[in-house]
């Protein structure tokens, strides 16, 4: 890196940081990447990174990661040709059947998902040895969120913001890979009692077991590999659907049982 690169990330990229930290209680922000022109999609892992180390450093535990922009359809409209992850810490899992208190997120919205628990450290980046180290595979219930003002996000914007984390739900059911295939596991995602997305474990990157051994490369490539214990959130299913205090949302997938959230009124 060059010193006129060393200047920005130290500068530009932590008053950046700090803007979206700022957001989570004064409210969305305006696009990063319209300040930022030139910037990479590198770059904006930078900022990503520069709040994950200040949130650790603030007693927040990590816990797992989860893969974003697992649709085709998706990282055409955002003019990328692979995932994005952002870390899980601690805080952010509601039990299942738990309810949100309003105000806790600015701009939520539901997507359903297979979520893996690693009972192992993997032993490489192959599909057939991230496989070999998942313990089992869960329904799960991701809450995204956006510190970006009207969800106006780019590549950019979503890398700096942790991919649009906010919480997640994991159902009480568990299963080994060896019992199901996650690639056929239909899903349907209800908001008040209506089912209002359905989709298929195909349609995350072609298979959820795809997807996480995308994250082991890109984890094993920036020295942080994934490791026994971690939970992954693979990606959705189906389209994501805007909550609403009051509204309640269960996520049905076959093989995994379910999983609920409600959002306080």
């Amino acid at each position: 890196m060059e010193a006129a690169d060393a200047i920005l990330t130290s500068q530009i990229f932590e008053a950046h940081a700090a803007r979206l930290r700022a957001a989570y209680k004064e409210g969305p922000v305006p696009p990063i990447r319209e300040q930022l022109v030139g910037a990479t999609v590198d770059h904006a892992y930078a900022i990503q990174a520069i709040n994950n180390a200040h949130w650790l450093a603030a007693g927040r535990k990590r816990v797992g990661a989860k893969i974003g922009l697992t649709s085709k359809a998706v990282q055409t409209q955002l003019g990328v040709d692979q995932p994005d992850f952002g870390t899980l810490l601690d805080d952010m899992r509601v039990e299942d059947g738990g309810s949100i208190p309003t105000g806790r997120l600015l701009q939520p919205k539901v997507e359903a998902e297979v979520a893996f628990t690693l009972a192992k450290t993997p032993a490489g980046t192959q599909i057939e040895e991230i496989a070999d180290a998942v313990g089992y595979a869960q329904a799960a219930i991701e809450i995204v969120d956006s510190r970006i003002e009207k969800w106006n996000i780019g590549i950019l914007d979503t890398v700096a913001d942790n991919a649009s984390s906010g919480l997640f739900v994991l159902g009480s059911q568990r299963a080994p890979l060896e019992a199901i295939d996650v690639r056929l596991c239909g899903m349907v995602l209800e908001k008040n009692g209506v089912p209002t997305s359905f989709g298929v474990g195909a349609a995350c990157l072609g298979n959820p077991l795809l997807a996480l051994a995308w994250l082991a490369r890109k984890m094993e490539e920036l020295g942080e590999p994934l490791k026994a214990g971690d939970v992954v959130l693979a990606g959705a299913l189906g389209p994501m659907i805007a909550a609403q205090p009051g509204d309640a949302f269960t996520a049905s997938i076959a093989g995994l049982g379910s999983v609920s959230v409600r959002f306080g009124s």
